[in-house]
């Protein structure tokens, strides 16, 4: 078995550039890289291969939960008395710990990249809420205790189908509760015309 590999040596995506380039524009446009410098990166962006080489070419220009390509998917998703967040684009681990205690925390997977079929989430979970969002095509299995709480709204995976990855949730809830949610589709919209 070969050993997995880091983050940051992931191969970038077409999208992870277009996420970078985006995000270089904006710090050109509202002056904090030179024309020089936006160049410069702009060519780096192109020519990166790794999440690593991308991640390096932002880190001076937005916080760390505002970067377009996030490597720092292990760390402890911690919300204690406030909210705390970790969406887009971001590098999953097998293993991940969430705590929300009187504050709310949210776990979006719908851009993640998950680095096995299989991830366990261990939650914690009192006075609070854990929201954890999901894409189509990933089945999401819960286990552990809960007093004066409540766990709810689980994506159905269709029997018979072999579901893209399997997110274990393992929690601890003490009158809090834990929510699992699919993102709406768009709808689209049609006009009809009267002959």
């Amino acid at each position: 078995m070969s050993p997995r590999l880091a983050p940051r040596d992931l191969r970038a995506s077409d999208a992870d550039r277009d996420r970078v380039l985006a995000l270089l524009a904006e710090a050109a446009g509202d002056g904090r890289l030179t024309a020089e410098e936006h160049a410069e990166r702009v060519q780096q962006a192109c020519t990166a291969r790794t999440l690593g080489e991308l991640a390096g070419l932002t880190a001076d220009l937005a916080a760390p939960s505002a970067q377009p390509v996030r490597l720092d998917g292990g760390r402890i998703i911690s919300g204690v008395f406030g909210p705390a967040r970790r969406d887009g684009r971001w590098v999953v681990p097998e293993s991940l710990t969430v705590t929300a205690v009187a504050g709310e925390v949210e776990v979006d997977f719908t851009q993640a990249i998950l680095q096995a079929s299989r991830v366990r989430l261990y939650g914690t979970v009192m006075g609070g809420r854990l929201r954890i969002v999901v894409p189509d095509g990933v089945s999401v299995v819960m286990t552990g205790h809960t007093v004066l709480g409540r766990k709810r709204g689980f994506p159905k995976t269709p029997p018979g189908s072999d579901p893209a990855a399997v997110i274990e949730v393992r929690v601890l809830v003490l009158g809090g509760e834990v929510i699992v949610v699919t993102p709406p589709r768009p709808r689209r919209f049609r006009l009809f015309s009267r002959s």
